[in-house]
């Protein structure tokens, strides 16, 4: 079309040419017959510039681009960047708007801890051998923990989570219990942060852990002794330090209540036989603090009667494939022995990971942690206050009247894991637990709290996804509290987890 356009106009300007030559090269006897030759070509010019006119204004001989080829079309299409996809969106439970930032408020998940399996001791010493509250605890099968945990942004300024646990004791009622709920501060500056509520000491690397993280079943024998069944934790504030090192670097400060079933080398007593029965309608079956001594009941009268951390932990890459991380801890507060009983607890932890560079999601790897505590027991003088009390006493323990004492215990456990081939891992783990300072009641080396005891647990793990994981453990126990001294048990475990939970510290 465009070229019809040209042609058209090239007629126009030959004829103007016509016109102004013309003239000069005819003569004056054609003058009547060139006269009418001009108003023919000025009919003709006109008719020509309306149908330039014409032509031009016509959207539809507008010119066309020539066609691409497929290679031309293929290039555009790389080098053009796909659409953003829209989101579709969250109900107002799971997300809400600041501003232009959008923030996905709370991540819900569960997850499953069951064990079936048994052991050559009877269910009432079971209780004293796996003496974690999530360990299996009898012969048969055992819910270990059924964990609901909600956490997310609460807005740009602080997280929360909350994990609520569900369980069957050994004599079969149901244990509900808040694990943790706490808030933790976002972006505080100079590597500062601050956590307030309910949560587990940050003491060590399995105490601040929940059970469904353990890479073995149950818990150590010196955790269990030292921080109780459920570990050790209560209401408080912990404030943490990133320090501007070259290497990760943390420093732990926090201050707890020191009463409540879950401080039991404080100011709280033992459930004496494994009852582990939360304050949820079991019944203890004494009220007992370290060493077998009485249960002196304590309040809060100052800044001296709750429970103080500190902590430090450091990371490391040894290597591309090695990672290493060091921590030490200690907990000073009162105990249930008197009103001037005192206790210390102090231990060190080490973490070490190996993973090659060509791994396969994550397989194989190597972990080696172990974990070394103790607690230094300064037990008040106990005087009954009344005659009739004296006589309870003395009929029910054998004393009327206890006299002051350091009770001292230590431990440690060591585990090796190795993921020798995708989805599958085995390990073993030894366990030491001892102590000075006597138990008044049977004697120490028959205390199941405090007498000498080792443990081997050789493990098979296989994963089928992140989702799920079984474990096949073999427990070997060897305890002065028990008749024969040794005790065989084996437990197959199953866990399951459903949704997105929160990541645990490393």
């Amino acid at each position: 079309m465009t070229r019809r356009i040209f042609n058209k106009q090239g007629i126009f300007l030959a004829l103007l040419a016509a016109l102004v030559i013309g003239p000069r090269t005819m003569g004056h006897g054609g003058a009547q017959s060139r006269q009418s030759d001009i108003e023919r070509l000025k009919q003709q010019l006109d008719d020509l510039q309306r149908q330039i006119e014409t032509l031009e204004s016509d959207p539809a001989t507008t010119p066309q681009p020539a066609e691409r080829s497929p290679l031309d079309k293929a290039i555009e299409e790389i080098q053009t960047p796909p659409p953003t996809p829209v989101q579709p969106t969250r109900p107002s439970l799971l997300s809400g708007q600041v501003g232009s930032t959008t923030f996905r408020l709370i991540d819900i998940s569960a997850d499953l801890l069951v064990a079936v399996g048994g052991s050559s001791e009877n269910d009432d010493n079971i209780q004293n051998l796996q003496a974690g509250a999530h360990d299996p605890n009898r012969n048969g099968f055992t819910l270990q923990a059924l964990e609901l945990s909600l956490s997310g942004a609460v807005d740009p300024y602080f997280t929360g989570e909350v994990h609520l646990l569900f369980s069957i004791d050994a004599d079969g009622e149901t244990v509900t219990e808040i694990e943790e709920a706490f808030a933790t501060t976002q972006s505080l500056p100079y590597g500062l942060e601050v956590e307030a509520g309910l949560s587990f000491t940050e003491f060590g690397l399995i105490n601040p852990a929940h059970p469904h993280s353990w890479d073995w079943i149950d818990q150590p024998v010196i955790n269990s002794r030292v921080f109780g069944g459920d570990g050790m934790r209560q209401v408080g504030l912990r404030v943490g330090w990133l320090a501007p090192l070259p290497w990760f670097s943390q420093f732990h400060v926090g201050v707890q209540n020191a009463n409540g079933e879950t401080m039991p080398s404080f100011n709280n007593a033992y459930e004496v036989g494994g009852g582990h029965g939360h304050g949820d309608g079991a019944e203890a079956e004494e009220e007992e603090v370290v060493g077998q001594r009485p249960f002196v009941e304590h309040e809060v009268d100052g800044p001296e009667d709750l429970v103080y951390l500190v902590r430090w932990e450091n990371a490391w890459d040894l290597s591309p494939t090695v990672t290493t991380k060091l921590g030490a801890s200690a907990l000073f507060g009162p105990n249930a022995s008197g009103p001037d009983g005192r206790t210390t607890i102090a231990g060190a932890d080490l973490k070490m990971t190996w993973r090659p560079a060509n791994n396969f999601r994550g397989w194989p790897f190597l972990k080696w942690q172990t974990e070394f505590i103790w607690r230094h027991y300064e037990a008040d003088d106990f005087t009954p206050e009344e005659e009739e009390e004296a006589e309870e006493e003395e009929e029910e323990h054998g004393h009327e009247a206890l006299d002051s004492d350091t009770l001292r215990d230590w431990g440690l456990y060591s585990q090796l894991l190795y993921g020798f081939r995708y989805r599958w891992a085995t390990g073993l783990r030894f366990e030491y637990a001892d102590g000075s300072g006597p138990s008044v009641e049977t004697g120490r080396s028959q205390d199941p709290f405090r007498d000498e005891r080792y443990r081997l647990s050789p493990l098979l793990a296989f994963y089928p996804t992140e989702f799920s994981r079984l474990r096949l453990q073999y427990n070997y126990d060897h305890a002065d509290h028990l008749d024969g001294n040794d005790a065989h048990s084996v437990w197959l475990g199953l866990e399951i987890l459903w949704g997105a939970h929160p990541a645990h510290k490393y």
